[in-house]
């Protein structure tokens, strides 16, 4: 033995005694190749030692130096990507790290020109070259994460990646770059026909374009139960993409920029990049729909709107005995996806069971920048803008996207690895901006060293063709006639790709059964019933009981029970309803009781699930600890469909988290985009004592929202009400979001609660005065409310016996029901004395909303009576707020009017 040897053996002595200890602890946590080694130790009964290692010294050194190789390589692994030449900007400027050397783990150069087997893809090949090969696969154009993910994805990606990867054929590297082609063709002559005009050009990440048309390619052929495609966007690259993905006419998209009027059937009213489209295309002798959603400008909120219309499509295809048929794209830019803080909601959405969508291809364009700030010091405390993708478990692939086919590569084991284990993947890619935010922008005056590099750096459609030429693929000639005939489809405002529009769909109206009472107590009775021997908790076993003497008459139903039956009523009738909220299922204030828990069991039990064959499918579920991301996604599930979705606020003041959502869909999305919705919100709403953030809904919120008929604010007042509106709801064939104002202390209010009787009527917009005992000549003021003070009128009212105050209730705020209102007060045409009694301050509630109303459509005066002005929406202390409410009914009885 040389000196040589002798130093690799007493090196690696620990190393080996410590393999050894672990094989005597577990065998199989080694090696086989050790294994085997140690198991002839053990036979012998042999001490492992310098000497006995000495003996075969040949095989012990082949061995080491595999483990090296290993170690070697598992490195490339987990820290390849630091290294990897992934910024089309900066190439070659990092130098690799020690660990990923050869001589770092003293493997000399007579060492690298062995022959080594490591497993069935490396087999008696060079030590040198499979090096090679690791280094080209984890530090040239690709930087990949997974080392994080379980054993069974991490094998598969490992398996997928320690592959040749030059396996496109020649038409395949032709028609990448005709994309190419076409991409830049489109920039550059709305760039030059429409100069400083906001485009929010691709340029600079032109690769997405040939990307996304592999994706439609590949998954055409990889995924045979596959009919839809929805993406969702912001703005960079946009008009390129409804052009060269969607099939949009360029006339169209020059008509635009032009200003040119639409025609009548084009309702859009919104900018030209935030626009949606929707095509057919014919690929692969199938068809598959395609669909851009239209978004706002907050970004990356657009993503669970589409996974709940991903969610929807996937809940219809299931009962239709498909699976897999919808493929969900969101394309984030770099800034955003690490600043907006609803990536993080949705990715925590995206394997819970009411939210699961079996996975999406997140796709990033980053430009490295966002609007003006590049330093990292800047734009997040994290190495890579997708950093995030991590807290799920998702593999993540960065890619130069100067490097397109190293794009396509990644691209398709992106959507294997989606398709195979229905998780998330995230595709980086690393590019650049060309011009700045937006055409209007110099990006010189804050990045002028970064934009020198990019004003001397080659287009990705110069580098590809400089590629194909130089492997004599493709020659001038074809370069110049692709280039003519994208130019000449611009020139005549035809389109780049052939797809076809999406037939509208008809609206079909559901007939609505107003069923019988004898019928409705025969449902009351069947969703209050539960299986025998299941072990339900007592206090929810007596509500339960409590319906079924509801059901039969001898007691008025409350608000729970109500709303139960709406949903029965509404299921029966073969419409399917979807509940979800934070903890809806017991409900906030434990009112609703959909779903019971056996107490010595894992098992509950859903009465909704069981009334019929032929029912509508019911789904509820309790959500994460999110608004936003939550209403987001139920506002995306209830997009042009016919079924009940309701989202709840655990308390109403917590729909705050979720404003975007109201801004911006709920309340605009009919009027910027033709979405319909009849989203139902339950927003808890009263004041009780328990302080600003679990009092008020803000209804003055909702109130500025309304216009042209956008949406229905109710604030129903007892349990007949919202059964009708409910049912209301799901039967009405002009599709609205309903706002519902909904109760807390009313939830078993008996003055709230009705007689089975009393739903065979219709939601009452106003109601009148109920005492119809009172004689109108007495009659001094009258007093319009809404909600639980009506009853806290009411009862004082009683308890004072005052016969000279009536009071009339508005149970829907919006549309405002101007003609009801004319009819009841024309029955007191004498009364001067308006006055309007609410629970919020002055500056909140409905109170400026109905002012304005008497003032200027009932041509009447109309008094206030409430908490005074607040920048708080109540009082946190119990005894101030009961003073406060003592005062407002008090004055509501002795009002000066004088």
């Amino acid at each position: 033995m040389n000196n040589y040897q002798k130093n690799i053996l007493n090196d690696n002595i620990f190393y080996i005694e410590k393999l050894y200890q672990k094989f005597l602890i577990d065998p199989n946590s080694i090696d086989k190749n050790w294994i085997k080694i140690f198991q002839l130790f053990k036979k012998q009964n042999k001490v492992l030692n310098k000497n006995n290692l000495s003996k075969n010294n040949n095989y012990y050194k082949n061995l080491l130096l595999i483990e090296k190789i290993n170690k070697l390589l598992n490195n490339f692994r987990i820290f390849g990507h630091y290294y990897a030449n992934i910024n089309p900007l900066f190439l070659n400027q990092k130098k690799i790290n020690n660990n990923l050397k050869l001589k770092y783990y003293k493997i000399s150069q007579e060492d690298s020109q062995k022959k080594i087997t490591l497993n069935n893809v490396f087999q008696n090949q060079k030590i040198i070259d499979i090096y090679k090969f690791f280094q080209k696969t984890y530090c040239q154009y690709i930087g990949i994460e997974y080392e994080y993910l379980p054993k069974n994805e991490k094998l598969w990606i490992k398996n997928n990646i320690e592959i040749i990867k030059d396996n496109l054929n020649i038409q395949e590297k032709k028609i990448f770059l005709e994309e190419l082609i076409a991409t830049e063709v489109f920039e550059q002559n709305i760039g030059k026909k429409f100069p400083g005009a906001k485009r929010f050009s691709l340029e600079g990440c032109d690769v997405l374009i040939p990307l996304i048309k592999e994706i439609i390619r590949y998954s055409s052929k990889s995924n045979d139960k596959l009919t839809e495609i929805i993406f969702s966007m912001a703005h960079r690259g946009r008009l390129n993409f409804l052009v060269n993905i969607m099939g949009k006419k360029i006339q169209n998209i020059i008509n635009e920029f032009s200003n040119i009027s639409f025609e009548k059937k084009d309702k859009n009213d919104d900018v030209k990049y935030h626009l949606g489209y929707s095509s057919i295309i014919k690929i692969n002798k199938k068809k598959i729909k395609l669909e851009l959603a239209f978004n706002p400008s907050h970004l990356e909120i657009i993503n669970c709107v589409t996974m709940g219309m991903v969610r929807f499509k996937n809940d219809s295809s299931i009962m239709n005995n498909q699976y897999n048929t919808i493929l969900p794209i969101n394309i984030h830019g770099d800034a955003a996806i690490s600043g907006q803080g609803i990536v993080q909601e949705i990715l925590n959405l995206s394997k819970t069971r009411g939210y699961n969508i079996n996975g999406v291809i997140h796709i990033i364009i980053n430009n490295q920048i966002g609007f003006t700030t590049s330093n990292i010091n800047d734009m997040r405390s994290s190495y890579y803008c997708t950093d995030i993708a991590k807290m799920i478990q998702c593999p993540v692939f960065h890619v130069n996207s100067d490097k397109i086919e190293d794009v396509i590569f990644i691209t398709r084991i992106a959507i294997n690895y989606r398709n195979i284990f229905h998780k998330d993947v995230f595709i980086d890619l690393v590019s650049y901006r060309r011009y700045g935010h937006n055409e209007i922008d110099d990006p010189y005056i804050t990045q002028p060293l970064m934009y020198n590099l990019i004003k001397n750096h080659l287009t990705v459609q110069n580098l590809y063709f400089n590629k194909l030429l130089s492997k004599n693929i493709i020659n001038n000639e074809e370069k110049d006639y692709l280039y003519k005939k994208y130019q000449n489809l611009f020139n005549e405002g035809n389109f780049f790709i052939k797809t076809s529009i999406l037939p509208s769909k008809k609206s079909t109206k559901i007939i609505y059964k107003n069923f019988k009472t004898d019928k409705l107590k025969k449902l009351l009775l069947q969703i209050s019933t539960f299986p025998k021997k299941f072990n339900i908790h007592p206090r929810v076993k007596k509500i339960y009981l409590d319906r079924i003497s509801m059901s039969k008459g001898e007691k008025k139903v409350d608000w729970g029970a109500a709303e139960n039956l709406a949903y029965a009523n509404i299921l029966t009738q073969g419409v399917s309803c979807r509940l979800s909220g934070e903890d809806i299922k017991r409900g906030t204030f434990s009112h609703r009781h959909i779903v019971i828990y056996d107490q010595e069991k894992d098992f509950s039990y859903t009465p909704l699930k069981n009334l019929s064959k032929s029912q509508g499918s019911f789904h509820i579920y309790n959500s994460v600890l999110s608004e936003e991301s939550v209403l987001g996604f139920e506002y995306g599930y209830s997009v042009n469909n016919s079924n009940i979705i309701i989202w709840e606020a655990q308390f109403g003041d917590f729909a705050n988290g979720a404003q975007i959502i109201i801004d911006q869909f709920i309340s605009s999305g009919e009027k910027k985009w033709g979405y319909k919705s009849s989203l139902i919100v339950f927003l808890p709403h009263g004041y009780e004592g328990q302080g600003p953030e679990h009092s008020s809904s803000r209804i003055e919120r909702y109130l500025q929202l309304c216009a042209e008929n956008n949406i229905k604010i109710c604030i129903p007042s007892n349990a007949s009400q919202i059964y009708n509106l409910l049912c209301q709801q799901a039967f009405s064939y002009k599709k609205k979001p309903l706002i519902v104002i909904s109760p807390k202390s009313l939830l078993r209010h008996p003055l709230a609660c009705s007689l089975i009787k009393d739903f065979n009527t219709s939601f009452q917009l106003i109601i009148d005065e109920i005492d119809k005992k009172i004689n109108i000549k007495k009659i001094k003021r009258i007093i319009f409310c809404t909600g639980k003070i009506y009853y806290d009128l009411l009862e004082y009212r009683n308890s004072i016996k005052n016969k000279n105050i009536i009071l009339i209730r508005i149970e829907q705020l919006y549309p405002f029901p101007i003609k009801n209102l004319k009819k009841i007060i024309s029955k007191y045409i004498q009364i001067k004395n308006y006055f309007w009694c609410q629970e919020e301050p002055m500056n909140q509630g409905a109170w400026m909303y109905i002012q304005d109303y008497f003032k200027n459509k009932l041509n009447h005066n109309i008094n206030y009576i409430g908490r005074k002005k607040s920048s708080s929406p109540s009082t946190g202390y119990f005894y101030i707020h009961k003073h406060q409410q003592k005062k407002i009914i008090y004055s509501v009885f002795n009002f000066n009017t004088e």
